[in-house]
């Protein structure tokens, strides 16, 4: 399947130098998107390495499978990386994995396409389901979700100021007929948001918060990231790339309380430490921004961040 958008891979070379390839090693690309990551990860792996790559977008998955039939190295799973434990498990590969890559957000595809309903720029029906086979579509939820749950969506996923004034004008123009397309959906809002940002639409945080809510993303990402860290081997790295304030706190949060363990609740004159509160991840060098280059080349690279950690018991 081919849905005619192209995707460009935001932090291709650095990504997959700090997962640090060895050739017969097993790898896992938890966000397969167009491939682009895991491409390279294949160009550097023997014969003998193995790439398992995971997708909730059928349109994604697709372009797996058509990978895994060219290149026998290569798995494509249709699951939520925050599902991967149970995924290796089931493999037999729980601590036996040497990287681990997570490339958060939505691709460029899922936002160019009007069809998926992502876009506030972009007519089309409001959907917003990375996989449309699974959950509730953003027009049901809206359809039935109260003031409050909208406002604290709106606030705390998309960081908008006036998230219950904006919840406010949904559910009062919903009651006169539902929301059903994006277009509809983004000038209600941009009517209820009385401080536009400039340069920014003014539904674009609240678009954001309701796409964060529909997919959990954040959720996925928590559970994800204690995944990675059980099924990576010792000496394995976890690779995140981030694009926004909300989703690089938990990364960079879970990466430090794991690199710090818990020896700071433990008395200063204990002779012998548990291993249990040991640290188990050691942070690998600062966080790494896109180039000005290929910002200008990529714009949606502008807001990208990664950080990387080692796996230590």
């Amino acid at each position: 399947m081919n849905s005619g958008f192209s995707h460009i891979t935001v932090l291709l070379e650095e990504a997959v130098d700090a997962l640090s390839v060895r050739a017969d090693g097993c790898y896992l690309d938890g966000t397969f998107g167009r491939g682009g990551h895991s491409r390279l990860i294949l160009g550097r792996l023997g014969p003998d390495g193995v790439l398992l790559g995971f997708d909730k977008d059928p349109q994604a998955i697709a372009t797996g499978q058509a990978l895994a039939a060219e290149d026998g190295r290569f798995v494509v799973v249709q699951r939520s990386f925050a599902e991967l434990a149970d995924e290796l498990e089931v493999r037999g590969l729980i601590g036996k994995v040497g990287g681990v890559l997570f490339d958060l957000g939505v691709s460029s595809p899922q936002l160019d396409d009007p069809e998926r309903g992502f876009s506030f720029l972009n007519d089309g029906p409001l959907d917003m389901r990375m996989d449309p086979g699974r959950g509730v579509s953003a027009a049901e939820w809206l359809a039935k979700a109260s003031v409050e749950e909208i406002a604290r969506v709106f606030k705390d996923y998309g960081e908008e100021r006036f998230a219950r004034r904006m919840a406010q004008a949904v559910v009062q123009r919903r009651q006169e007929r539902p929301f059903e397309r994006t277009a509809d959906l983004a000038q209600v809002l941009a009517v209820a948001n009385p401080a536009w940002e400039k340069g920014k639409n003014p539904a674009t945080r609240a678009f954001q918060g309701l796409r964060i809510h529909i997919n959990n993303e954040l959720g996925d990402l928590e559970q994800g990231l204690e995944a990675a860290l059980e099924v990576l081997e010792v000496g394995g790295r976890l690779v995140v790339i981030s694009f926004h304030s909300l989703e690089d706190r938990i990364v960079k949060q879970f990466m430090r309380r794991q690199a710090k363990g818990e020896a700071d609740k433990l008395p200063r004159d204990l002779p012998i430490r548990p291993a249990a509160f040991e640290p188990r991840f050691k942070l690998i060098g600062k966080p790494q921004y896109a180039s000005e280059s290929e910002i200008k080349a990529n714009p949606r690279a502008r807001s990208a961040v990664m950080r990387v950690a080692e796996k230590l018991r």
